[in-house]
């Protein structure tokens, strides 16, 4: 077999951990987004609070979903140079 190729098992692998990476992702960001929202419902905000609060929840959602993304997609392409 030839070293610079990848084995299925490696190519499964790297398939779970995107998934997983983007699973988690998506989840940080909708709780995120729903805590602004519950923020939003409890404290009766109305008119442009409410877009600002809600805005400012998908906004820090959407970063926090991005990072977690590239955290563990580069956690796991270290790992796997390593040998891992």
């Amino acid at each position: 077999m030839d070293m610079g190729r990848e084995s299925r098992w490696e190519k499964d692998a790297m398939t779970v951990e995107i998934v997983f990476a983007l699973v988690t992702a998506a989840a940080l960001a909708g709780v995120i987004f729903v805590v602004a929202w519950t923020l939003v419902q409890a404290l009766d905000l109305s008119g442009s609070a409410e877009r600002g609060v809600s805005a400012g929840g998908a906004l820090l959602g959407a970063v926090a979903g991005v990072r977690r993304l590239v955290r563990v997609l580069l956690r796991f392409d270290e790992q796997r140079r390593m040998g891992h």
